[in-house]
């Protein structure tokens, strides 16, 4: 059963992006994890604007890597990289769980990080805090979020000073 996980970069003061979904201001210098996170993602989960955002890189960013796309209109110009859907987030969770034993990457961005945390659907958050305030930009969560609680799986301090924060989905006890 594949479980969701949101690897994801925030400033300081929350922002995942800039207000033109500007990145640049992510550490390069080495890969904070994402080369192994990345080898056991089956199935990337994104929202539109993060989609329009990946189409400006020089190359597709996930390649051989089962992609969807959340939007309201998926009658778009069709890309053979990606399905796009308007399908529940629920059910769309559902449907994908049952086909491996791999993570399915909540790639972002903050409108789907609301909609999934909303619907108790991430199991678990990697979140690298990069030592940058922003100031503004596109926050992590965007939109009021449903209160949940993450329990503190590991923490990671590298020497350019961005923390790398694991957490897992703490759920209520039953019985």
């Amino acid at each position: 059963m594949r479980k969701v996980s949101l690897f994801i970069a925030t400033s300081l003061d929350g922002y995942i992006a800039g207000p033109s979904g500007e990145i640049d201001w992510l550490f390069t210098d080495e890969d904070y994890g994402y080369n192994a996170f990345y080898a056991g993602v089956e199935v990337i989960v994104m929202g539109r604007k993060t989609y329009a955002q990946c189409l400006r890189f020089d190359e597709w960013p996930y390649p051989g890597k089962e992609a969807h796309v959340l939007t309201r209109n998926p009658r778009r110009e069709p890309d053979p990289r990606v399905s796009f859907t308007s399908e529940a987030v629920p059910r769309l969770v559902e449907r994908l769980r049952p086909g491996g034993a791999g993570t399915i990457w909540l790639v972002g961005g903050g409108e789907a990080n609301r909609l999934f945390l909303e619907h108790d659907l991430v199991d678990e958050l990697i979140v690298s805090v990069h030592p940058t305030v922003l100031g503004s930009g596109i926050p992590l969560v965007a939109g009021a979020a449903v209160p949940r609680s993450f329990q503190l799986r590991s923490m990671r301090s590298f020497p350019s000073g961005l923390v790398q924060l694991a957490y897992e989905r703490q759920r209520a006890a039953h019985g």
